[in-house]
């Protein structure tokens, strides 16, 4: 039996998971001035991932690399979060209460 594949596949949910947050964060901080915080952050890029990865699919179009995979990521919480806005009024999600 190969033990590499479950730790594959534990190391491509760090990777999604670090993806997510840094394309979260750019995606917040363009669409809504950074009203994330770090959770909101990978949820929004993660999800955003996984939707344009899936739509990208249904086209015949692969995600490999990790450059793609960020690209994809970036879009698709960009998308996410234009989204959010149209539904909310320009409300947006968050509301993150800053200190300074």
């Amino acid at each position: 039996m190969d033990e590499t594949i479950p730790r594959r596949r534990g190391q491509e949910w760090i990777v999604w998971i670090v993806v997510g947050g840094i394309t979260g964060a750019l995606a917040d901080q363009l669409i809504q001035d950074d009203k994330l915080g770090i959770l909101g952050n990978i949820i929004v890029g993660t999800i955003g991932g996984l939707i344009d990865g899936a739509i990208l699919g249904i086209f015949g179009i692969g995600s490999r690399g990790i450059i793609w995979t960020f690209v994809t990521a970036f879009l698709g919480a960009v998308r996410l979060l234009r989204i959010i806005n149209a539904v909310t009024g320009g409300h947006g999600v968050g509301g993150r209460v800053r200190c300074f």
